[in-house]
């Protein structure tokens, strides 16, 4: 009995602090909308916004060389060339592996 006098004594004396305490504890880390929780939700979108960033740069790359492409026969020979290890009917093509 007597320790529960003593706790009943200890939580009016510092009610505020302990009231304080839980709010705390229940908006930082229990809470749907918690501290810790947005800190991981502001890192996905952090790594989002980079992985957007990165395929708008491959979608400006990629509609620079369609245009390219499209304007430019020679651009389109050179590809073919390059790429697929297309020739002419007189070529013959030698491919070195580094």
């Amino acid at each position: 009995m007597d320790k529960l006098a003593y706790f009943g004594r200890f939580f009016v004396k510092h009610k505020y602090i302990i009231t304080l305490a839980a709010f705390i504890v229940i908006i930082g880390f229990l809470d749907e909308n918690s501290w810790a929780r947005r800190a991981g939700y502001d890192q996905e979108i952090n790594n989002l916004k980079k992985e957007i960033a990165k395929y708008r740069a491959e979608y400006e790359e990629s509609t620079e060389k369609l245009n390219e492409l499209t304007a430019n026969p020679e651009a389109l020979e050179r590809i073919a060339r390059e790429k697929y290890l297309m020739k002419k009917p007189n070529e013959d093509i030698y491919v070195f592996d580094n």
